[in-house]
């Protein structure tokens, strides 16, 4: 793609338009797959998933469970320790597999010894870990 005359905003704002629609091709022929791993190591930590909200239960033996509703448009499969997502919208896929990460998050504790979580280990094909 090019224009005539353009400027650095419009060169930019031409850019971000084509890989976006070439994210919506792909996403309609190949789908994206992100792909998360729960790991617990003090408490054991049950992920469950129905009627499109997450429910992680026993998150550092906290007697409240954590919620994360999921768009319909995100196909979520919850396989022993290993969460995978599925859509074809890239950015609505990762925004799930982000919010999943912070919906661990740990703040009063040392990270290096609380390493419990869920954490991304393979974004769109591409392994992380």
């Amino acid at each position: 793609m090019s224009c005539k005359n353009a400027t650095k905003k419009d060169k930019r704002f031409l850019g971000t338009f084509e890989s976006i629609v070439k994210n919506m091709i792909k996403g309609v022929s190949e789908g994206f797959v992100y792909k998360l791993k729960v790991c617990s190591s003090h408490f054991p930590m049950n992920v469950s998933f129905k009627d499109n909200a997450l429910t992680v239960k026993n998150f550092l033996g906290e007697k409240i469970p954590r919620i994360l509703m999921v768009p319909q448009e995100v196909n979520v499969k919850v396989e022993g320790d290993t969460i995978i997502l599925e859509g074809a919208d890239k950015a609505l896929v990762g925004n799930v597999a982000g919010k999943m990460e912070k919906l661990t998050r740990i703040t009063d504790k040392d990270k290096r010894r609380f390493q419990d979580g869920i954490y991304i280990i393979e974004k769109a094909g591409k392994v992380i870990i």
